[in-house]
């Protein structure tokens, strides 16, 4: 079948939206009508080499949801008109990570950067040319096929312009404060950088009962949304956050510190370091460019003062759980989604979209497709 999808050719390229030549599913393959898709930063870091050795041309989006149009066999948990989320790190149930808890760290998910099915080969054709597609997903399409193993199965009556923001960012976000950072009632916590995963982070904090959530951010104009999301404080640089955190904990500082921002660079981890208390938590979940090998980092620090250096993988999650898990709560009006969404956009403005991230003026993009 024939379908419009947003491709990458090149490093620091545009996307070019082009007519994609889609096969149907094979074994353990459901194909999707992705409805919504979230312009996650992660796609860029791709554009950008951030996210090296990913083979190109590649179509994008790893957002998704959907619903399902058509399934290939052996598919057992998944039937035609089911609605859907993609989950961007697929789960087999059947590897040691699942089997031990850990879906995140499927092994499976080593195809992300790979662009291929599972089975190692492509369901995609443009110009006359294979091409991959992001995390297994590549929902910057009307239509896709995907491996049983990424999609999840979620209530019909939820609106899938939200739902697909769990695919990637907002669970990121949520994990990594309520699963890495282990966030408890009582706690202070920074989060450094509220964009698509910052929000998510804040309001995992939130819920886990966070006295206080001090979002650092260089944009002052998301001063209220950080508000609305759970903050109790903002400021627009890590040193206005620390010596804020040091006055408000009386020297103890903060117990934890997440890295949610844009790009991580090395000297930011020596920043966060010193903002968080004796056997505080850092928890590294941006995206640092894979050639990035600066930090230099205080070690004795850590070892006399307990502290932890942890990194953050779809915050911990166990998507076929967590998913449905979220949105109950947002069902309940707990978990804003609506909130964080700050502008619709169709296929064809996947680069003002982009834009827009890059200049501060969204929290959450979204691309609504056409069928």
């Amino acid at each position: 079948m024939k379908t419009n999808a947003a491709v990458l050719w090149g490093l620091n390229e545009k996307w070019s939206v082009e007519e994609v030549d889609l096969d149907g599913p094979k074994e353990g393959e459901v194909l999707v009508s992705f409805e919504a898709t979230g312009l996650c930063h992660s796609d860029h870091h791709v554009v950008t080499g951030d996210l090296a050795g990913v083979p190109l041309p590649m179509i994008g989006g790893h957002e998704g949801a959907g619903i399902v149009q058509e399934i290939g066999p052996g598919v057992r948990d998944l039937a035609v008109g089911d609605h859907v989320v993609t989950s961007f790190l697929p789960a087999c149930g059947r590897c040691r990570w699942c089997a031990s808890g850990h879906q995140n760290l499927c092994d499976l998910g080593a195809l992300i950067l790979i662009g291929v099915q599972a089975d190692g080969t492509y369901r995609r054709k443009v110009r006359g040319q294979d091409v991959g597609i992001m995390a297994g997903v590549g929902s910057f399409s009307q239509y896709g096929t995907l491996a049983e193993a990424s999609v999840v199965k979620i209530d019909d009556d939820l609106p899938l312009s939200r739902a697909c923001l769990l695919g990637c960012g907002v669970m990121t976000g949520w994990g990594s404060a309520v699963n890495t950072a282990d966030v408890t009632p009582g706690d202070t916590v920074v989060v450094i950088g509220c964009g698509g995963i910052g929000s998510g982070a804040v309001q995992g904090a939130r819920l886990a009962g966070a006295e206080r959530i001090v979002v650092v951010d260089i944009v002052e104009a998301k001063r209220d949304k950080a508000f609305e999301f759970g903050a109790t404080d903002f400021v627009t640089s890590i040193e206005e956050a620390t010596e804020l955190v040091a006055e408000i904990t009386r020297g103890v500082m903060a117990d934890s510190a997440l890295l949610t921002l844009g790009v991580l660079e090395g000297p930011m981890l020596n920043d966060a370091m010193n903002i968080v208390r004796k056997g505080g938590a850092v928890v590294m979940t941006a995206i640092a460019s894979m050639a990035d090998v600066t930090p230099t980092l205080p070690m004795a620090m850590m070892t006399l003062f307990q502290k932890r250096l942890l990194g953050s993988l779809y915050g911990e999650a166990n998507p076929r759980a967590d998913i449905p898990r979220l949105l109950n709560l947002y069902r309940e009006g707990k978990l804003l989604l609506d909130e964080t969404v700050t502008t619709e956009y169709k296929l064809n403005d996947i680069n003002e979209g982009y834009d827009d991230m890059l200049a501060g003026r969204n929290i959450r993009g979204v691309i609504i497709h056409d069928h």
